[in-house]
């Protein structure tokens, strides 16, 4: 069974006071996510993430289409025991403590009061938070009420986890622990649905990413098979060397040299003359690998306007 299925969702805000106009903030979105998926939902600001998840959450209704998680309605009671989540820019009573704010989330979430006190001990120790557990929050870092925040977000233990630029604003350390928190949430069989504008945080720890812009989505796939589309036909040559061999430059490859390493791209059918030369010329060889495009720029691809040709496909 598919942890999300949206089903042609679209919403139209009327924007203006006298004159009302009618705002598509996003177009009929079909998409399926699958249970225990990370899936990163990606476009720039104004595309429709946020929009997007609020519907999935019921905290707007859409215009149009409707959606399932878990195989219920989206307006089913009985998803919102199954969902947890973290908006984009979280706010917390200065004055809780730790203790406390999870202590009220874990009475509004239906945690069993005998098991209460237990289950927020244990999550304040997984997010690392054991030692400002009595620390009000007006003191935490932003960080520390990212953690905070995802600890709410699954102190209830539910299937599925929706998270709204979670990465947004963290500096490289906090960004590396929430992306620890996500893959420990994928091992142990959560759906992770998150919505992020920072490519390389999508590539490393999504299955599947969509892009959506302008309110429409514009490609969908594995990430691997997204990154292995383009720059096909071209292969890199790592060697050991003072300098670029003159036959080798003659060939037209693109090189970098960094100390006595170079970094060559050369075109397939010319792989063979590159090797020989190094052969010849008895240079130590490093490693020879297909050259990848990056997310990035799949992602930039599918931002292009949709008139110059290069916007379609998925």
């Amino acid at each position: 069974m598919a942890a999300i299925e949206i089903l042609d969702l679209e919403k139209t805000y009327q924007v203006g006071f006298w004159h009302a106009r009618p705002k598509l903030a996003l177009r009929p979105l079909r998409l399926t996510i699958e249970e225990g998926e990370v899936f990163g939902f990606l476009g720039p600001n104004g595309a429709g993430k946020t929009t997007t998840l609020k519907l999935l959450m019921g905290l707007v209704y859409p215009t149009a289409g409707t959606a399932r998680i878990l195989g219920m309605a989206i307006d089913d009671p009985r998803v919102k025991a199954q969902i947890g989540f973290l908006p984009e820019q979280p706010y917390f009573y200065d004055y809780l403590t730790a203790q406390e704010l999870l202590t009220y989330y874990a009475q509004l979430s239906g945690v069993p009061a005998k098991e209460r006190s237990q289950r927020v001990t244990g999550i304040l120790a997984r997010f690392g938070l054991t030692d400002s557990a009595r620390l009000q929050l007006r003191k935490f870092s932003k960080g520390m009420l990212q953690r905070l925040g995802l600890a709410q977000a699954i102190l209830h233990d539910p299937k599925i986890v929706f998270l709204d630029e979670p990465m947004s604003g963290l500096d490289p350390m906090g960004r590396r622990e929430v992306r620890e928190m996500i893959q420990q949430m994928r091992n142990e069989g959560k759906t992770v649905f998150f919505s992020t504008h920072i490519l390389s945080d999508a590539e490393a720890l999504c299955d599947r990413v969509a892009i959506i812009h302008q309110g429409e989505l514009r490609g969908v796939g594995a990430v691997a098979h997204l990154t292995s589309q383009a720059q096909q036909g071209r292969v890199e040559i790592i060697f050991c060397a003072p300098s670029v061999p003159q036959a080798l430059a003659s060939l037209g490859v693109e090189a970098r040299l960094s100390g006595d390493m170079v970094n060559a791209v050369v075109e397939e059918d010319k792989q063979e003359a590159a090797l020989e030369i190094l052969r010849r010329e008895r240079i130590r060889l490093i490693s020879l690998t297909p050259v990848r495009s990056s997310l990035e720029e799949y992602y930039v691809q599918k931002l292009q306007p949709r008139g110059n040709g290069k916007g379609a496909g998925a």
